[in-house]
């Protein structure tokens, strides 16, 4: 099989999927109206609610939602089962799970003042479920926060080149912020300033690496992302992801010219076993691909963060469909790479300096980075500056992934337990901090490493979640429900087959009841909306 053909079916596909698909959702189930007014227009606080220009939100959106999802589980994917199951899985999962769980979670956000998911769930299912929703969404946050400050800061040690680009970016972004909102500059210009800042800075780091401890570079990055998640959204985190957005479209860009120019025959198995290292192809290729094809945590970006800086309703397409399905095509550029310039070793031959296994042993950024940089070596790249920039792609949107998760876990906790208790719940710092505090403990403690492997299933729970929602609130105006209902069964079985062989084969033979109890709690929750929600849209004569 050629690699060049799979990308070019790709792009051919998403592009299909979106005006087909997409072009329906929006006519017939979500029915946009352009005259209809945003809330970052009719609650414009400066703060959160900014009215934002479609291409910077599109930036932030999919720097947000991207993160190394769609990087690391296509590698793991692959590495199990081979790349056809993962690619047919991105493929149809892009489009008629992920792009509609994105899609429909940012119009019914702000058809709701822009409230999170979470908040909707108390008035299109129940307070109850509401309520165990936004508990589980924190905890599972605060440990996106923990893995991902741990994987940051030890990317920085490994990589020490990398760290003067990663904090010049954080500058390069308060300066395009203040570039477009206060100094009124275009965007264009503003955006030609930040590149060429962030080339020079990528630049200079290469002979001046910063060399500091693991506990430093975790206290700093921690910092970081508590001023980022409680400062106004335009200073910082916006313009951030904006420019990081360019990061990764220039690694995809140049990652797909390789493709077309190298032109390489796909050498990895496109199917290895059923069950490869006691670890089955269903229901656990769902779970590991996460976000290359549905992610949970991209309902709590698009309602928590997007659907307020959302200028106008006929953008929300654009920017949610449109960005899951660029997410997914990042996910086929990986399969394509992995799977073609680096070279399937069955033996784990470490003479061979291509050979996949070799590099499996190392971290996902090891992985991508020398994938990328072998793919545009053929474009005259010097292989070390493409593989640090592949490095540096995928750190700067695991920093993303982040500060995004900090500000996410503030909505939920100042637009749930805030609004129904008040006081510290209401504190934008204690909403911050809190989280950040007890991802930093988990840390230093490596706490989370006992919990991570339930995190692929906890994070696909939260999709199966709003995917209800969304059915409950669609049932609630008389608008149509398969679209986002038939997802949500599907999501269903899959993650609760998920926690169910978890629970059974891995935890509860190795005694570890602590994953075990979670997995039962998980269960259970996912059981109980699930229940709420098809009682309220199939025994419920009352609409929302």
């Amino acid at each position: 099989m050629n690699a060049l053909q799979i990308m070019i079916f790709a792009i051919a596909w998403f592009i299909f999927g979106y005006f087909w698909y997409g072009g329906k959702m929006g006519k017939k189930v979500l029915k946009i109206d352009k005259s209809r007014p945003t809330p970052a227009n009719s609650k414009y606080d400066g703060l959160d609610y900014v009215p934002t220009n479609s291409v910077v939100l599109f930036g932030h959106h999919f720097s947000a939602i991207s993160g190394a999802g769609p990087i690391v589980g296509p590698i793991l994917a692959y590495a199990l089962f081979g790349w056809l199951p993962a690619l047919l899985w991105i493929l149809l999962g892009s489009v008629f799970m992920g792009a509609v769980h994105d899609f429909s979670s940012l119009v019914i956000s702000i058809r709701n003042d822009g409230r999170s998911i979470v908040e909707i769930a108390d008035g299109a299912i129940s307070r109850t479920a509401s309520t165990l929703f936004a508990v589980f969404v924190w905890f599972t946050l605060a440990l996106v926060q923990a893995v991902f400050a741990d994987l940051t800061a030890k990317t920085l040690i490994e990589e020490p080149v990398i760290a003067f680009p990663t904090i010049a970016l954080i500058v390069i972004a308060i300066l395009f912020g203040l570039m477009i909102y206060r100094f009124k500059i275009n965007v264009v210009i503003s955006t030609i300033f930040a590149l060429v800042a962030l080339g020079l800075s990528v630049w200079f780091g290469l002979s001046h690496p910063i060399i500091m401890s693991y506990e430093a570079w975790l206290i700093i990055i921690i910092l970081y992302s508590f001023f980022a998640s409680i400062i106004p959204v335009w200073i910082l985190l916006q313009p951030r992801d904006y420019i990081s957005m360019y990061i990764l479209i220039v690694g995809m860009v140049l990652g797909i010219v390789g493709i077309i120019v190298l032109n390489p025959t796909i050498t990895g198995p496109a199917y290895i076993s059923f069950v490869n290292k006691g670890t089955p192809l269903f229901p656990m290729l769902f779970v590991i691909i996460a976000c290359g094809a549905i992610s949970g945590f991209h309902s709590l970006v698009a309602s928590g963060t997007t659907a307020k800086q959302l200028d106008k309703e006929a953008n929300a397409q654009k920017i949610a469909f449109g960005g899951m399905l660029t997410e997914g095509l990042l996910a086929v550029l990986v399969i394509t790479m992995i799977s073609s310039v680096l070279i399937w070793d069955p033996l784990g031959n470490s003479s061979n300096p291509n050979a996949f296994q070799g590099f499996l042993g190392q971290s996902a950024e090891i992985v991508f980075g020398n994938a990328l940089g072998r793919t545009t070596q053929v474009l005259g790249i010097p292989l070390a500056i493409g593989v640090q920039f592949g490095i540096l792609m995928l750190n700067a949107f695991i920093l993303t992934t982040l500060d995004a998760s900090a500000r996410l876990n503030r909505y939920v906790m100042q637009e749930t337990m805030g609004v129904r208790y008040g006081g510290i719940f209401k504190n934008r710092y204690f909403a911050s901090g809190s989280s950040l505090v007890f991802a930093y403990f988990l840390c230093i403690g490596n706490g989370y490493q006992a919990i991570w492997p339930i995190f692929g299933a906890s994070n696909q729970l939260i999709g199966t979640l709003a995917l209800f929602v969304a059915s409950a609130y669609l049932f609630g105006i008389k608008a149509p429900k398969l679209f986002t209902l038939i997802p949500a069964y599907v999501m269903l079985v899959i993650t609760e087959s998920a926690l169910f062989y978890q629970a059974l084969w891995i935890y509860l033979p190795k005694r570890d009841y602590l994953l075990l109890s979670l997995a039962t709690v998980l269960f259970v929750l996912g059981i109980f909306v699930a229940i709420e929600a098809t009682r309220k849209i199939f025994f419920s004569k009352k609409a929302v």
